[in-house]
């Protein structure tokens, strides 16, 4: 079983090239993130052709970035790789050359002439090769698998069949329009995406981690348990910001993960409170992984309406993560941070004030309503701007280039990834699968709602194994958005948005968990050990979709009192399901108080305002009880 996993989720080796292709590469890759900033803020290029020459460009370097398996050189391209960047590289020059008649061309009214279609399939078989390398071969047998669907979805009788689909039909629709390849996915990681992952390696680059960390250490450092929620605090800061957690993890946890086990957590204990701070990082305004981008061009929902929205269930989120580290601190009697080890706040400010004027940059312009490409790319601005006002922190010219080139090495996997999402969504249109779908999902579920929703759930955490958020949550809410809004009548953001912490949440579950793979790298633990301590700790963010789908008012707590007492009931929901996950002080009666503690919470998670009360009564009374036992037993 764990070698057919290791083979399914295995992916190209990521080379650190050196010598004289060194350079190239990375003026290459900086020149391109000029053209996608220069193209995404002042170009009034329409979305086919700068998707287009976006994907095309963006290929080249990636065969030679990645190897082709994980026993690929490090350092050295093998032949194939130059033969495969080749090929992008032809493909690049010809769509770029023929944009013009692409953008005009009306698809399926002409036949595809031969170049037209031989082009066409070349760069759909590098989208598979590049899919395979970084994300692996789940993702592309996923691919394929559609593929065939469209091709031969004829012959199945029924009600997943479906018309007559040629080869040539099913290239022009997916190369020559923007219903596949360079559909939303692609475009979203052309701008948003990419910007804000500019952004993020700028902040990284000009030492802003560092801030984060002191700040986070200056704040919580001193408490019991103080590691572990100087990675929770550091990491959902920088999480917000980078939108991977994969990056995440590697990127804080590399000083995190080691400062715990230093201190007496056990490796696995120490990954696991990483990988679930740092997958929180996705589901925290502003950026939440781009997904939130993508949501708004699917929805047609205003951008800052879905970020208010998800402000309350991140929260929550981390609540029960706080609420979970320092209860199991208590437990093991593990150590605050060394005295000297914890920065002021007022040394954390007086070395790092300067990362405020892009952060705050960043909120102002999205109040003010600017576009999320503007606010990235302002932020980005202020973020090399403000470098320049300390010596340690300048973004020189060599530190420019290599920010730049970063940033497009960081897009390879999720430009793959969203590529492949395009596919997908361009044999879903023609074939009509999202109401196919519908219909099995209803047949299966029927009228009941929760069984439809935990089936949604399962499916979007099936469809995130080993992707990138933005692809995970373009996926889902393709193919089950619409059974959730249409069949079963659920407002539309908040389907969404319970589709996208589901596609986040595969990020820490097993049996893929790459996150976690990315924490046993550093903490030396077994990663599956790791997922399932993070999913522990993640709790409350498998269970919070349920409930602001179910009670709608939890997204808009000021809207209404009724709205705030859904969200003050949530509120003590999410704290008995963290303390009962914890408690260790009751002895005999723990099991018991438990199971009580998670009926009360139950109780204040339905609609009805009449349990609610009876959960809120239990709830207390049970909190004060432990209590008790937790100061007697804190101080014993």
């Amino acid at each position: 079983m764990g070698s057919v996993l290791s083979l399914l989720f295995s992916t190209g080796r990521r080379r650190h090239l050196t010598g004289w292709l060194y350079w190239p590469v990375r003026i290459y890759t900086a020149l391109f993130t000029v053209w996608v900033l220069w193209a995404a803020v002042f170009s009034r290029t329409d979305a086919l052709s700068l998707t287009v020459v976006f994907l095309s460009l963006i290929f080249v370097p990636s065969f030679l970035l990645i190897g082709a398996t994980e026993r690929a050189h490090l350092c050295k391209p093998a032949v194939i790789d130059w033969l495969l960047s080749a090929l992008a590289a032809a493909c690049a020059a010809y769509f770029i050359y023929f944009i013009p008649e692409t953008a005009s061309r009306i698809s399926l009214l002409f036949d595809l002439r031969v170049d037209q279609f031989v082009m066409a399939g070349i760069l759909i078989l590098l989208t598979l090769e590049i899919t395979r390398r970084t994300v692996g071969v789940f993702l592309m047998m996923i691919v394929v698998a559609f593929i065939l669907y469209n091709l031969y979805g004829h012959l199945i009788p029924g009600q997943l069949g479906h018309g007559y689909i040629s080869l040539s039909h099913f290239i022009d629709i997916n190369v020559y329009t923007t219903d596949g390849l360079f559909g939303v996915p692609v475009r979203v990681a052309a701008t948003y995406a990419f910007l804000f992952v500019m952004f993020g390696t700028f902040l990284e680059k000009a030492k802003g981690g560092d801030f984060f960390f002191g700040l986070a250490a200056a704040l919580s450092g001193r408490s019991v348990g103080g590691p572990a929620k100087v990675a929770v605090s550091s990491s959902a800061l920088f999480g917000t910001m980078s939108g991977s957690p994969t990056s995440d993890v590697v990127a804080t946890g590399s000083i995190t993960i080691p400062m715990m086990k230093r201190l007496g957590y056990r490796p696995e204990l120490a990954g696991g409170v990483e990988v679930a701070a740092s997958t929180g990082g996705s589901l925290l305004p502003p950026v939440m992984g781009s997904a939130a981008f993508i949501m708004a061009e699917m929805t047609d929902l205003d951008y800052g309406e879905i970020v208010l929205a998800a402000l309350v269930p991140a929260l929550l989120y981390y609540l029960g993560i706080f609420i979970q580290v320092h209860l199991r601190s208590v437990a093991l009697d593990l150590a605050p941070l060394d005295e000297t080890e914890v920065p002021t706040l007022a040394e954390t400010f007086r070395k790092g004030w300067l990362f405020l004027i892009p952060l705050g940059g960043l909120v102002s312009l999205l109040v003010v309503g600017y576009s999320p490409t503007m606010v990235a790319a302002g932020s980005a601005f202020l973020v090399w701007l403000v470098s320049f006002l300390r010596p340690e922190t300048r973004l020189g010219f060599k530190g420019t280039i290599e920010a730049l080139s970063e940033t497009a090495i960081r897009m390879l996997a999720v430009t793959g990834a969203c590529a492949a999402a395009g596919l997908v969504i361009g044999g879903i249109t023609m074939t009509g699968l999202a109401a196919k779908f519908s219909f099995v999902a209803f047949s299966l579920a029927g009228d009941q709602v929760l069984p439809a929703l935990f089936l949604s759930a399962v499916v979007t955490i099936i469809l995130g194994l080993g992707m990138p958020t933005p692809s995970a949550y373009v996926l889902a809410a393709v193919l089950v958005g619409p059974t959730l809004v249409n069949e079963y009548g659920f407002q539309e953001l908040n389907a969404h948005l319970f589709l996208l912490y589901f596609a986040v949440m595969s990020a820490m579950t097993p049996p893929v968990a790459v996150a976690a793979y990315a924490a046993a790298a550093i903490s030396g633990a077994n990663p599956l050990r790791i997922a399932v301590i993070s999913m522990r700790f993640s709790i409350v963010a498998f269970i919070v979709p349920f409930i602001f789908v179910l009670n709608p008012l939890l997204l808009n707590p000021v809207a209404s009192l009724e709205a705030l007492a859904v969200c003050t009931a949530t509120v003590l929901a999410c704290i008995l399901i963290a303390v009962a996950l914890e408690i260790c002080w009751l002895d005999t009666l723990s099991r018991p108080i438990r199971l009580a503690m998670v009926a009360a919470a139950l109780a204040l998670s339905v609609p009805q305002m009449s349990w609610k009360l009876i959960g809120a009564a239990i709830g207390v009374s049970l909190l004060v009880h432990c209590y008790r036992g937790y100061q007697s037993y804190r101080f014993q």
